[in-house]
This record gives structure tokens, sequence and C-alpha cells, in this order.
């Protein structure tokens, strides 16, 4: 080993801590994205310094910084592994944070600070990681690919989806690849007294799909009877698809989790308890994302109409926010076309479909076994993620993807809150645990 070296335990704290000083916020538009260029080059020069050879993308526009740098592993037969990280985060207003969300304050045990687990811990422990490996000379047992990418916040249009039109060649070989939102512990009280803590891995993710509607009618004056005035079209239409509730669909990844927090609490989960999401919600706040994985949904979170008080306009918009559960594509647009009727259009602004991979093999073995060796008394259970994340892109390629960015979380701390929240934060206990439980997967990986 090298006398230089440290573990990367010894500096996981510091760069996460640094990390989240470079204002990152991902706007959706190129004039007010920032900072992405700038942490991918110290990204690039820490990996650097310990010997890596590394390889830094702009994905398509300026400073959409990606940097890439594979360790050798003893196997080059056996696929590649990717981790993945995104180097990006979504905006944040210090005026409502109790610490300044770009200071990577370290204090009352946290590290504060908009990234801290969305995810600038995952990136400080795969930079930790990498670096130690590289100063100790260690060989893993495949190839590992770190990833550091742009853009992931705003759909990855000019990150990784762009990565993988442009560039496949990063990812030659690649067969497996873990990234974010996986790996976190939920604690869960059995009938006994005792708890036990679940770690849950991603498996699955719904699909991601922002649809426009557009109702187009006969312009006028404000002060005149109007059959067919666009917005009230498209008004009704709205708030029907808003108001509407989706069937609920059981998933493998929804199943096994529902199955295994039942046997561990006793609480009665699957599709025919009654009233099923309120009992979910026994479980705490991981049930918010949870709940969000038992159907699909249709959120409208935009309208546009009109240009003045007495003229009636003739076309009005809205925007709506769908996720599909793997499997639902066709079913879920057949009801909404039933729900808006044929006065309004519809067309996809942005349509990512979703994932689900299943819970077994080697690699989710290593998991298993990483996390017991660190939580003997840890279990594994798989879910699905309600949003999304860079996977949906490497799936394309025929990668199977999972979420393990692994964190043993105090059981009062409101997990899913903290993520795009104000006064994001991490334990920094949850962290060194995680960068501990990392290090043994990749290395039995």
């Amino acid at each position: 080993m090298n006398d230089e070296a440290k573990r990367a335990t010894d500096e996981v704290v510091e760069l996460v801590s640094r990390l989240i000083q470079f204002d990152t916020s991902n706007t959706g538009e190129l004039a007010t994205t920032k900072g992405e260029a700038d942490c991918a080059r110290w990204v690039q020069e820490r990996l650097d310094e310990v010997g890596f050879e590394t390889e830094y993308v702009e994905s398509g526009q300026p400073g959409r910084g990606n940097v890439f740098a594979t360790l050798p592993g003893a196997d080059r037969r056996r696929g590649k592994l990717l981790l993945h990280t995104h180097l990006d985060v979504v905006p944040a207003e210090p005026a409502d944070w109790s610490v300044h969300p770009f200071s990577g304050s370290v204090k009352d045990g946290y590290i504060w600070g908009r990234g801290a687990i969305d995810m600038k811990d995952m990136v400080g422990m795969a930079l930790a990681l990498a670096r130690q490996f590289k100063q100790e000379g260690t060989v893993p047992p495949r190839d590992i690919v770190f990833a550091f990418l742009a853009d992931e916040e705003a759909g990855g249009k000019w990150g990784s989806h762009w990565l993988v039109a442009n560039r496949p060649d990063l990812f030659e070989g690649v067969t497996e690849a873990v990234g974010e939102v996986g790996g976190f512990s939920l604690t869960v009280d059995r009938p006994d007294g005792t708890q036990k803590r679940l770690y849950l891995v991603e498996t699955a993710e719904k699909g991601i799909a922002w649809m426009k509607l557009t109702a187009t009618a006969t312009a006028g004056h404000g002060s005149f009877l109007h059959e067919d005035n666009a917005v009230t079209i498209l008004s009704e239409a709205v708030a029907k698809l808003g108001r509407h509730r989706f069937p609920l669909v059981m998933t493998e990844s929804v199943s096994q989790f529902l199955a295994a927090v039942s046997e561990e609490t006793g609480l009665e989960l699957d599709p025919d308890t009654p009233d099923l999401e309120t009992v979910l919600f026994k479980i705490g706040s991981i049930a918010r994302i949870i709940g969000a994985t038992l159907r699909d949904t249709a959120n409208p979170t935009m309208l546009q109409a009109g240009y003045k008080a007495n003229v009636i306009p003739q076309t009005a918009t809205a925007v709506v926010d769908c996720r599909v559960l793997p499997g639902r594509q066709a079913a879920f647009e057949a009801e909404v076309d039933e729900l808006i009727g044929p006065a309004v259009t519809r067309e996809w602004v942005t349509k990512l479909d979703s994932y689900e991979t299943t819970f077994d093999g080697d690699l989710v073995d290593a998991m298993n076994n990483a996390i017991l060796a660190h939580d003997p008394q840890g279990r594994t259970v798989p879910y699905m993620l309600s949003g999304g994340t860079d996977a949906k892109a490497f799936a394309r390629l025929g990668i199977r993807c999972f979420g393990f960015a692994p964190l043993k979380l105090p059981t009062d701390l409101d997990f899913a809150a903290l993520f795009h929240g104000v006064d994001e934060r991490v334990p920094v206990e949850s962290l060194l645990f995680g960068t501990e439980v990392l290090e043994h997967f990749l290395l039995h990986s």
C-alpha cells in the first residue's frame, strides 16, 4: 500500500462537503444551469492525481461535463460493472434553509446542503473508493467503470441519454450497473416489539412521461356567448385527469417488497387489503414513494391560455406529469384518451420508459452479502422507485440496472422528504457505513 494512500472513510466526508460547495443547480435551461463543468473537472483532477486515465466529455452542450475512469479487474472476460453518479442538483433557495444550501457544512452529525443525498453522497463514496483502490493497487474481480454525469435532474437528455446515443463506446462491455436511490435502510417494527432494518434495493422505476394537452376552439370577444371555449374544454379535461384514480397494479418488485414488509411487521399488505395505501403509511414516510408505485399517476402541473382579459383564445394548453408502471403504457394511454375526450389532443414532451429487473443473481447476492457483513441483522428487499434515474438510459443498451447507494439511516429521519427538500442532509455515520458497504460490494461483485 502507498504510504500516502488514504482509506476512503478517511476522506469521504471532506469530499462530499467539497462537492456540495459546487453549485451545480440544473434548472433545465442551459442559460441558467451552471457548475457542472467545474465540478466535473474537479472530480477529474482527484482521479488524475492518483493515477487514473480519465476522459472528460461534454455531452452535446457546452458545460455539460461528464467524467469517466476505469479500474481494471482480475477477469477481463467478465462483463464490466458501471458505477454511475450524477453531479447536478435541483435548485435551492438559500432564504428557505437553516444553512446555506451550497455550504457543505458539517455539523450536528450531518453534512448539509443541496445534493447531500441526491446524490453527492454517492459521488463522494464512489470518488473516495476509486482513489483508495488506485492508490492501494487494488484489483477488483472485474472492470469497474466509474461515471460522473451531467443533467440527470432534467431527465438526462444532455447527460446519460446523450452519451448512450452518441458515445456508446464509453459503455462497451458493461453488463450491469448500480446507481442512486437504493440500498438505504428502512427500520420497521416487528410484532414482538423488536425492530428490523430493511435495505431497499431499487429494481424498478416507473416511466416518466410529461404530456402536453391542447384544446383548440373558436377565438372571439369575451362578451359574447361561446359554446366551444378552448379554456373551458381544456379545464374540464384537466380536472377529470387530475382527479382520476388509475387502477391498482401489482408489479413483481412491489409485490416482493410488500411481502417482505408483511413478513417482518405482521401488517396485511396485499392487493386485497382494504385501503392498502392507508395501511402502508404505518411503515413510515417511505410510504409516499411506495404508495406511488401501486398505480399510474397523472398530475397536472402547468396551464397556459390567453393573452388579454376580454379575448377568448383559440388554444389552451396544459402539461401533465405522468408516471407509468412497467407494462402499463398502452393501457395508460387508452385510459387517458377516454378521460380527455376527442376535443383535446395530447403529445409527449418527454417520454422515458419504465424499467424493471428481477431481484436475483450474483450481483444481488453481492449486495446482500455486503449489507450483512456490516449489519448482520439487516435484510435486503427489492422496491420500485416512483421517479427515475440515469438507469433508464443505460437500460437501452441492455445493461441490467439497480439502485444501490447504501446508507444505514437513523430511525427518526424522514429520508423521503430530503429529496429535493429544504435542509437536505446526510448523516456522517450513514455515509461512513455506506462507504464500507460499497467497498465490500465492489470487491466481491
